[in-house]
Order: structure tokens, then C-alpha cells, then sequence
């Protein structure tokens, strides 16, 4: 490494943040670029670690410690062409990845590791700001089709791969924009979607072609996909949500997270939402179950849209403020964690089974009735006991159902192809990532059930690998997962 003492001699640096009572005003990004020289001092802190365990987080295979020496170095166009061997889309994930990389960092073993997805994300936002990101055509063209249904990052990684190995790539999406869960799940604040688009235009422009309001399945059948294209890709993610099945359900004001945060972006991307159909956080009271990602950008909106009061109920412990001995490095700490949602208010409950709601004349929802739980570890699953005498309730106004995702719809697509299910309810794969269904593939979250943006791009990337040697019988693409 270009500074070997590095990490001995300069502290991690947090990135930048805008201030809360500024932030929680508009819908802008939350966080600010870096100095280009704090940029350099944190690469400079990637030690020459023997066996960089990075790597062993990274699904996407990333070589970490080679950029984070260049931006060391100051040599950011290489280090952009390094980053972009292995993550087609880093401006993405350089702002929505959880970053395993950095849990298994070896300064994580003790102390800070280096900000490995801060590094990530200047660098490529350097390398557009340079013009070193442009539309590149392919050379030549097989000749032979492939559609990627679903336009979420495991589509749009196979999508990107396949069309510059020269196939004909057509992107179906059924909602109206393209980007799944890019585009109308994640927040504004989190990502805003003029970088969504950014590169979604340079795909275009390279070759991918992009068809929204296509609900494949129903617009289009099955059979005329598969004779109108060589292949097929199943991307459509893992969209049935973890329901609540409590007395008071059924109640008005009670929604799930993704009809939630959907319709906020439609209205940060100016669509008009009747008056009558907007779900608003605006005056009341919220409380938001399930306390993962979802909940947080639940809680980060609600903040924005003027809430009075916003309570997050998470069903499991409060996790430790350090490792415990069952989690060791460099697995992925599970530690308790504040986002920058969390840092803008809203009280945080844990341990707490929601048991029934009831409303007001008008069929509202209005109060929650829950019970503390005491949970234990059972064989590696946990079990919830209800505490003895510890009924509470909250007043609320508006409940946010943000408990996960169950794997994908059962619709009309997977029904006509005949694909098999696993035992979870994705989709059944083989090792070249085809499902029971001859030409037809699947990645992401359809065949893998929820999970990190990181794991769709790389099984998007893979499944690519496989649908080119079905096609042309080898492939020069990478196989990552």
C-alpha cells in the first residue's frame, strides 16, 4: 500500500452530513461529498492486510484495497476502471449498501475500519463529474434476444452485462418508471433518482432497450415471451410483504411500508396523487413495525411529512453496542446501529409483540395494543415468550407495516412457465442459474428472498454468465455468486 502507516496514523472520518433541522426539510440527499484530501488521508488508511477480508464481505468481489490505494495515489481514473471490473452500477451501492465490506475490514478487528463505501462513492462521482463514464456500443450483436422482466438492480446488472456481449436486451417493467425498488422504494434522502436516471440513460444509450407499463404475465403472456425472445430473466424481486394477522387489520390507516414510501417518490417525481388516496404522516401520530431499512426510510419520510409523534416497534432485542462472542469478526456485526432517519427523532421500542388494534367510530385505527416479549435463543431461532402483566398502548393515527418481504408474488408468469418453488416460495435455480423452465433464468431477491442490493447486482452479473453460455455455448463473463 502507498502509506503503510496509514491506518496507525489517521482516524476514520465520518462523511459529511447536512444538519438535522435543515435535512428534514426538503427531500435532498442526506449526506455531502468528502474533501477530495480527507478522501485521499481515508484510502491511505487501507492497510497491506495480507489476506484482505473485504473481499470475503464484498459479494460483489470488489477490489478494494486496489482502489482505495489509487484514490490514495491520486490516480482516480484507474480506480474507477477498477471499480467498475466488478460493480456495473457503484454510484448505487455507494449510497444504499449496508457496506459488509467494512464489517469484516481487518481495522474493524480493533477499531474503525476504513470508509470503504464513502471511498466507493466519490470515486465514481469523481469519474462523472471527469466524463469518464460514457455510453460504450457494444461491438458486435449475436443476434439472439433476451428479456429481463423486472428493473431492479439484479435486472439491470444482467441487463448491462448481456447487451455488451452483444445480445438484444429488453428491459419489462410493470409500474411506470424504470428502477424497481431503486426508484420507488428507496427515499429521495437516501438516494435521489437524478443518478438512478443518470445511468439508466447511459444504458439506453448503449443499447438497452426499456419498456415500462408491461406487466409480463398479463399485458404480455408468457408463451409470447418465450417466442419472441432466446431467453428469458426472472428479476421481479421478493414484493409479497410480511403481513400483520392481528384484530383491527382491516382498519383504515394501517398500510404497508412499500404502498407508503411508493407513493411519496410518485409525488417527489411531481406525479398528482388524488387528495382522497395520500397517505400522510402530516399531524399525527405514527408507528412504524418492523425495525430494519424499511422502517428507517418509513421513519426518515414520516419526519419530512410533519409527523407528531413516531414510535418504531421492533419484535426482536435491542441488539449489542459491541460484538458479542457468538458474532465474531469478520462476519457481519450485528450491533445496534443509528441511521441518519434515526438521528432526526422518533422513539425506538424493542422486544414488543403488536397483538390487536382497535379504532374510532369512523373505522379508524387509533389505538395499538401490544405486550413486551422476552426472547430466547433456541438453537440458533429465537422464541417469544409474552412478560407477565405487560399490556401497554399507544395512541397512533397512522401504523407502517415494514416487517419484510415473504419472496415473490404468485402471478400469472410464474404460473405459465411451470418454474418450481423452493420450500421458501422463490424461485428454484440450478448452478447456471436457470430455473425448471429450459431459457428461462432468475436472480435477485425472486430466487434469493430478501436481501442487499449488493447480493442483486452480483447474482444479476452471474445469471448473465449463464444465460450467454446457454446462448452462445461459452461466456467470457464473470461468475461471481
Amino acid at each position: 500500500m502507498g502509506k503503510s502507516k496509514g491506518f496507525l496514523e489517521i482516524q476514520q472520518q465520518k462523511p459529511p452530513i447536512r444538519p438535522i433541522g435543515e435535512r428534514v426539510k426538503d427531500w435532498r440527499e442526506v449526506y455531502l461529498p468528502y474533501a477530495a484530501s480527507d478522501l485521499r488521508d481515508q484510502g491511505a488508511r487501507c492497510m497491506d492486510c495480507g489476506i484482505p477480508f473485504c473481499h470475503e464481505g464484498c459479494p460483489l468481489g470488489n477490489l478494494i484495497p486496489d482502489w482505495n490505494d489509487l484514490v490514495y495515489r491520486d490516480k482516480w481514473q484507474a480506480g474507477i476502471d477498477r471499480l467498475h471490473k466488478t460493480n456495473n452500477f457503484p454510484e448505487w451501492t455507494g449510497r444504499l449498501c449496508p457496506a459488509p465490506c467494512e464489517g469484516s475490514c481487518v481495522l474493524a478487528l480493533d477499531g474503525d475500519p476504513v470508509t470503504i463505501k464513502s471511498i466507493e462513492l466519490a470515486l465514481v462521482e469523481r469519474a462523472f463529474d471527469e466524463g469518464w463514464i460514457r455510453a460504450v456500443q457494444p461491438t458486435t450483436r449475436s443476434g439472439k434476444s433476451v428479456a429481463v422482466i423486472g428493473s431492479g438492480p439484479a435486472g439491470l446488472s444482467a441487463a448491462d452485462q448481456l447487451n455488451q456481449s452483444g445480445h438484444t436486451v429488453t428491459v419489462f417493467e410493470k409500474a411506470d418508471r424504470i428502477g424497481g425498488l431503486l426508484r420507488y422504494g428507496i427515499p429521495a434522502f437516501k438516494m435521489e433518482k437524478r443518478f438512478l436516471s443518470r445511468r439508466l440513460s447511459i444504458l439506453e444509450e448503449e443499447g438497452v432497450q426499456f419498456r415500462t407499463g408491461v406487466y409480463v404475465g398479463v399485458d404480455i403472456s408468457a408463451a409470447q415471451m418465450r417466442h419472441e425472445h432466446d431467453a428469458m430473466l426472472l428479476a421481479g424481486g421478493a414484493e409479497q410483504p410480511r403481513d400483520l394477522d392481528v384484530p383491527g387489520r382491516d382498519l383504515n390507516g394501517i398500510h404497508f411500508a412499500m404502498e407508503y414510501l411508493t407513493q411519496q417518490n410518485r409525488i417527489c417525481e411531481g406525479d398528482r396523487i388524488p387528495e382522497d388516496e395520500i397517505i400522510s404522516a402530516k399531524s399525527k401520530r405514527v408507528v412504524i413495525i418492523g425495525g430494519g431499512d424499511t422502517g428507517a426510510d418509513c421513519l426518515g419520510t414520516v419526519h419530512r411529512q410533519g409527523a407528531t409523534s413516531v414510535a418504531q416497534l421492533e419484535l426482536l432485542e435491542r441488539p449489542p453496542d459491541q460484538r458479542s462472542p457468538t458474532n465474531p469478526w469478520p462476519n457481519w456485526p450485528n450491533v445496534f446501529r443509528v441511521s441518519a432517519a434515526h438521528e432526526e427523532g422518533g422513539d425506538r421500542v424493542y422486544a414488543v409483540s403488536s397483538q390487536r388494534f382497535s379504532g374510532n367510530t369512523s373505522g379508524r385505527v387509533s389505538t395499538l395494543h401490544a405486550t413486551k416479549v422476552d426472547v430466547r435463543n433456541e438453537g440458533g431461532q429465537p422464541r417469544f415468550e409474552t412478560v407477565p402483566n405487560s399490556e401497554f398502548e399507544i395512541e397512533v393515527d397512522l401504523v407502517l407495516l415494514a416487517m419484510g418481504f415473504l419472496g415473490p408474488v404468485r402471478n400469472n408468469l410464474l404460473t405459465d412457465l411451470g418454474v418450481t418453488l423452493t420450500d421458501r416460495g422463490t424461485v428454484w435455480r440450478d448452478e447456471h442459474w436457470m430455473t425448471s423452465a429450459p431459457g428461462v433464468f432468475t436472480a435477485g431477491d425472486m430466487q434469493r428472498g430478501q436481501s442487499l442490493i449488493v447480493w442483486a447486482i452480483a447474482e444479476g452479473r452471474s445469471a448473465a454468465r449463464g444465460i450467454d453460455t446457454y446462448l452462445m455455448g461459452s461466456s467470457n463473463l464473470p461468475a461471481l455468486v
